[in-house]
C-alpha cells in the first residue's frame, strides 16, 4: 500500500476515536434527569396522542400530572383503568 494511504486510514482512525470519546463525555455532561413517574406514566397511557385531554399529546400529559398541574381524569380513550393506575403509581412515589 502506498504511505499516502496509510496515513490518510491512520488520521480517520484517530480523529473518530477523539471524536467518539468527546460525544461520550459530552452525552455523560448534557445528560438530561427524567423522574421515572412521568415514564411509567407514559407506559401506562394509550399512546394515541390525540390530545383530548388539552396537552400535546401522552407525553406532555404525563409531565403535567407529575408536576401536578393536571388531574389524572383528563385521559378519555384510557379510561377508569388508566386513572386507576396511574393513582397507583403517584401514591407509591410520594
Amino acid at each position: 500500500m502506498n504511505i499516502i494511504v496509510l496515513y490518510s486510514i491512520l488520521t480517520l482512525a484517530i480523529m473518530g476515536l477523539i471524536i467518539g470519546i468527546l460525544l461520550g463525555i459530552a452525552s455523560e455532561i448534557f445528560k438530561v434527569e427524567v423522574d421515572p413517574r412521568v415514564e411509567n406514566i407514559e407506559e401506562i397511557l394509550p399512546g394515541l396522542n390525540c390530545g383530548a385531554c388539552g396537552y400535546p399529546g401522552c407525553s406532555g400529559y404525563a409531565k403535567a400530572i407529575v408536576k401536578g398541574e393536571a388531574p389524572i381524569s383528563l385521559c378519555t380513550p384510557g379510561g377508569p383503568d388508566v386513572q386507576e393506575k396511574i393513582q397507583k403509581i403517584m401514591e407509591e412515589n410520594s
